[in-house]
């Protein structure tokens, strides 16, 4: 395996301990694809080999990133969570928070913020990326949206976790004709959607292609 740590590995330790659990993660779910650095990362994040065998990839959805982030495309998140987690550096897009956007909606309809913040920015959505790794609400609500043609994102990273709706926010997802990272299940949050944006990030910014 190449000598390959992660962007925010700023100093010689921070660097080590990433090249080292990359090596070790890598012996368990393969180095083969980008795809497989994406599951390295999400591992990594959970401390959960099993992770891996959970993920979905539609689309070809890491070259996709690496598309959008070239032409410098928001990254809108469903939470402010999310948008600390992202890294700042190595790409020029904004990274905007939508439950922050739709709190007018969201009282009027009596919906989540979250999903409001969705329908409020779904002028803005077409060729972005939307990270979601918390709110079912708005991975569906978006779905919607992509379902009637409203808007399609370039890439969306629908990670949510959660007992209510969020297996099916996610199933919904991966039928909609996207590039898209998901996974199967309950499982999901913060820590595994902010670990696959973040790795379309770092070998964006290394020239991983």
């Amino acid at each position: 395996m190449e000598r390959y740590s992660d962007l925010g590995a700023m100093t010689p330790e921070a660097f080590e301990i990433s090249r080292a659990s990359r090596e070790l993660i890598a012996r368990i779910v393969g180095d083969e694809t980008l795809e497989d650095k994406i599951k390295q990362r999400c591992v990594m994040a959970t401390g959960d080999p099993s992770i891996a065998e959970s993920l979905r990839f539609v689309m070809d959805p890491v070259r996709a990133g690496f598309r959008a982030l070239e032409e410098a495309a928001d990254i809108f998140v469903d939470i402010r969570m999310v948008e600390a987690g992202i890294v700042k550096k190595g790409h020029r897009s904004r990274i905007r928070t939508l439950i922050e956007m739709g709190e007018e909606i969201a009282s009027n309809l009596g919906i989540t913020r979250a999903s409001a913040g969705v329908m409020a920015a779904k002028g803005e959505l077409d060729g972005a990326v939307v990270v979601i790794g918390n709110a079912p609400t708005a991975l569906l609500a978006l779905c919607e949206i992509m379902e009637k043609k409203e808007a399609m994102p370039s890439l969306v990273i629908g990670i949510p976790v959660g007992f209510v709706r969020a297996a099916e926010s996610k199933e919904r997802l991966r039928n909609v004709k996207v590039p898209s990272i998901s996974n199967v299940g309950t499982r999901g949050g913060t820590p595994l959607a902010v670990a696959a944006m973040n790795e379309i990030i770092n070998m964006y910014h290394r020239g991983i292609r």
